[in-house]
């Protein structure tokens, strides 16, 4: 468990996430959301950390008017090395945090990042885990069994898989599934709409399906969403 520390994606394949997203279960009820951010911090990741750097301001602040949103931030990376942090309210916290770690090469640490999203939605619910990583070096029926288990506790698994690694990309998809989450696979071309698909779910999070709807006016990666909500 995480010791503390103080082919790209189409219309088609987005259309396939956002449907998905529709078959999790709404939360909402004014309560300050909570938010698990999963990364694959291995040698290979280096870029997408970075842009991570820019994308979890906007996750906060996409849901301020909802109560908030609190983010741990979760990263395995080098030899046998996973960390979870404190749960930060302010997107200033969590970036300090983020800037001191580099990407080291290792192999993944899944079932540990599973471990941890359990224990912590145990002691208090987590309404989403966000994971973002490229490959899976570990048994996938443990990692489904964990998948299933978080399911259980009703902490979906939003799994974005960049790349086509074909082990992964079945792996990711049956998690996502057992926990009644969703799974959508991107690379740097689509790091826009990454970008958008993360915050809804930050919103998501924050105040269910509901606040999607309220967001909608003006925001066409809202409105598409909604549209597969319906």
């Amino acid at each position: 468990m995480p010791r503390d520390l103080d082919k790209p994606a189409g219309r088609s394949d987005i259309d396939a996430f956002l449907d998905q997203v529709k078959q999790t279960p709404s939360t909402g009820g004014g309560k300050r959301g909570r938010l698990i951010f999963a990364m694959d911090a291995t040698a290979s990741r280096q870029a997408q950390w970075d842009q991570a750097l820019h994308i979890q301001s906007e996750m906060f602040q996409a849901t301020e008017d909802l109560g908030g949103l609190d983010i741990q931030l979760i990263f395995y990376r080098g030899f046998g090395e996973c960390r979870a942090s404190k749960w930060y309210a302010e997107p200033a916290e969590l970036r300090r945090a983020m800037l001191t770690v580099r990407c080291l090469g290792g192999r993944t640490q899944i079932g540990k990042v599973l471990s941890r999203a359990m224990k912590e939605t145990r002691d208090r619910p987590v309404q989403a885990v966000v994971f973002v990583g490229d490959c899976m070096e570990e048994d996938a029926d443990m990692l489904c069994d964990r998948a299933g288990q978080l399911g259980l506790l009703k902490t979906p698994l939003f799994m974005f898989h960049e790349g086509g690694e074909p082990l992964a990309a079945d792996t990711f998809r049956q998690m996502a599934k057992l926990s009644g989450g969703a799974y959508c696979r991107f690379d740097a071309a689509s790091a826009d709409r990454l970008k958008e698909l993360l915050r809804a779910v930050a919103v998501y999070a924050a105040g269910g399906r509901r606040a999607l709807s309220d967001r909608s006016n003006g925001n066409r990666e809202i409105a598409g969403l909604l549209e597969q909500l319906k």
